[in-house]
């Protein structure tokens, strides 16, 4: 990584034009190597460089389906401006940033994934007026394109706002511009909160934190039916998500030379090499790992004869992310006891996966699974029955723990901020998609289970598509009984 920036004068300013000048001087490193930038330097920057405009564009993939949207969030809230920002870097240690990912809200109404960038919806007589707010390029008549650390030489060439408007079907305009415009605006606003500070502060006095849950409310909801770009865009992700599944079994020797950071590597590659990145963290958790939900410091070792349980999933490059669990016996073979808790786990997943259908209760798959794994644990002794007493109860929680399932989209735990009686006290609809995930815990030191059972930890999910007269398994793909689990890691090992 290169380690300074070169520092900027005032003559590189002027060379740049006065309608170039930056608002605020760029930083110069505190310990940079260059002292300052000369006049014929700053001079000879400016010239010698080949136009390089995109002309005659294609709009994204997904324009007419956020159009659609955008329409749909006009028609919610009529007369009233809507500030949508996408977010801007994270510090993750002195001058270096975290990856950047745009905010929800804002890659769902536009297609793009631009940091700093802003939807502004104006009401106007007949809806709103769109607009999408960008940093302009950093032409080659301003010292900012090779001066300062998000200059285009340092991170890489970004979209004129002409090319902008092409992609997303949008006018763009300068962001720069826009938080004075915010601060002069009039009327009702609302803006999506979280993501931009300079945006709520231009709109201190004109929102409240009421009418902006509203709008962050509606478009969680607007996400519960996914529509046929969103459906191929997940499917895309569980099956880059399958072929890493592959991977890491492919490689479970040399996982357990070195730890479960081999596991969660081999995985990222896949998620690097055909999508974005990962969903979410990687959890690769070996042995009783496997009982803690959401480990993701995979640093432990990986033994034969333990299990790998192994929850990950592929984001698309339009941001939209598998989740597939699978757990796996490490040197191919579960054992008895481990066979017997995988096993009543799979058939509570499939008493969730047949309550998934048009017309149901968002609740009854979970339902459905709980009560499977109710049963078992009165059958195995590990709980006084009845079964019914028992749900009542919650009893089964302490080896259950979770949930059986959540929606999934953009985020892995999708429209979390839908209101309760649209999404958990709801009904499904055909285009909803979720995850069906039963698992038992027991932890290594349960001293209310029987030995042979502590440590074992088994979790199975899939992700999973309302149809209209039924639903349909994305993940499906990847074995889940134990005999055909066994029988797959063997073919990808010979």
């Amino acid at each position: 990584m290169a380690e300074e920036l070169p520092a900027v004068s005032d003559s590189a300013a002027v060379a740049a034009g006065p309608e170039a000048e930056p608002e605020e001087p760029i930083k110069q490193r505190k310990n940079g190597l260059y002292p300052g930038v000369s006049d014929e330097l700053a001079e000879n920057m400016t010239s010698g460089w080949a136009d390089t405009e995109l002309r005659d564009l294609k709009p994204v993939e997904q324009a007419e389906h956020t159009a659609r949207r955008r329409a749909e969030l006009s028609a919610r809230f009529p007369g009233e401006r809507l500030v949508i920002p996408a977010g801007r870097l994270k510090v993750r240690s002195n001058d270096t940033e975290y990856p950047y990912r745009a905010s929800v809200e804002y890659a769902y109404l536009t297609g793009d994934q631009t940091e700093d960038g802003v939807l502004v919806l104006e009401p106007v007589a007949d809806g709103h007026r769109a607009t999408i707010h960008l940093l302009p390029r950093s032409d080659r008549e301003n010292g900012e394109f090779w001066l300062s650390g998000q200059g285009e030489l340092w991170v890489g060439r970004r979209h004129s706002l002409a090319e902008a408007g092409q992609r997303y079907g949008i006018p763009a305009a300068d962001v720069r511009e826009l938080p004075e415009r915010l601060r002069e605006a009039a009327g009702p606003v609302r803006v999506v909160r979280g993501h931009d500070a300079e945006v709520e502060a231009a709109l201190t006095d004109k929102v409240t934190a009421e009418r902006d849950e509203e709008l962050r409310v509606f478009l969680s909801e607007a996400r519960l039916v996914k529509d046929d770009f969103e459906v191929g865009e997940l499917q895309k992700a569980v099956d880059s998500t399958v072929r890493g599944f592959e991977d890491v079994v492919k490689v479970l020797d040399r996982a357990e030379a070195t730890s479960e950071r081999y596991v969660e590597g081999t995985f990222f590659l896949r998620a690097r090499v055909e999508g974005n990145d990962v969903g979410y963290g990687t959890i690769a958790a070996a042995g009783p790992h496997a009982c803690t939900l959401h480990w993701v410091r995979n640093d432990g070792p990986v033994r034969s004869g333990d299990l790998l349980l192994l929850d990950a999933g592929v984001e698309t490059h339009s941001l939209y992310t598998a989740d597939v669990t699978r757990t796996l016996p490490v040197n191919g073979t579960y054992s008895e006891i481990q066979k017997k808790v995988y096993d009543a786990v799979y058939e509570s997943q499939e008493a969730g996966l047949a309550a998934v259908r048009p017309g149901a209760k968002y609740r009854d798959f979970h339902d459905a699974a709980q009560r499977v794994l109710a049963e078992k644990l009165v059958e195995w002794g590990l709980v006084e029955g009845p079964v019914e007493r028992v749900l009542e109860l919650g009893l089964q929680r302490r080896w259950t723990l979770h949930g059986t399932g959540h929606m999934l989209g953009m985020d892995v735990h999708d429209c979390a901020a839908a209101r309760t009686e649209t999404y958990v006290d709801g009904t499904l609809e055909p285009g909803m998609v979720l995850t069906v995930e039963p698992g038992l815990y027991f932890q290594a030191d349960d001293l209310t289970v029987p030995e042979e059972y502590r440590g074992i930890g088994v979790r199975i999910e899939d992700d999973v598509l309302v149809t209209e007269d039924g639903n349909r398994n994305l993940s499906a793909a990847l074995p889940r009984r134990s005999d055909e689990v066994e029988a797959w890691m063997a073919s990808l090992k010979s």
